[in-house]
């Protein structure tokens, strides 16, 4: 059973950082690609950073690039969302996801921002503040 720990959430003022990190189990990391999406209120869902953790190769959304940064530890089968200069539209509930990635048609639209995810941990919220 695959399970998906999310763990760094919490409150700041804006301009300030948060890390997230998300912890994987019965997965196997070298063919896995991992995600954090996340909610706002009153907006779609939205795709904020991937990796592959075969070879770290990971996408950033253009709404955060240059803010947030997304690392792996593919021996842990973790993510790490470094995320610096928050705003207030930041804030929302983000998720982590993860899916199989042994195919190569996989692995490329993960990292072009589409990829479909299997799955989901239950979210942790971020709140900035102004």
């Amino acid at each position: 059973e695959v399970q998906l720990l999310e763990s760094g959430g919490g409150s700041v003022q804006a301009g300030g950082s948060l890390r997230l990190s998300c912890s994987a189990s019965g997965f196997t990391a070298s063919s896995a690609c991992m995600a954090w999406f996340r909610q706002s209120p009153g907006k779609e869902r939205e795709e904020v950073a991937a990796i592959y953790l075969g070879d770290r190769r990971t996408y950033t959304a253009d709404s955060v690039k240059g803010r947030f940064t997304l690392s792996g530890d593919s021996a842990k089968i973790t993510t790490y969302l470094q995320m610096n200069d928050l705003s207030v539209e930041d804030t929302g509930v983000y998720y982590c996801a993860a899916a199989p990635c042994i195919a190569p048609g996989q692995r490329t639209a993960v990292l072009a921002g589409g990829g479909s995810f299997h799955y989901w941990g239950r979210g942790t919220q971020v709140t900035v503040s102004s």
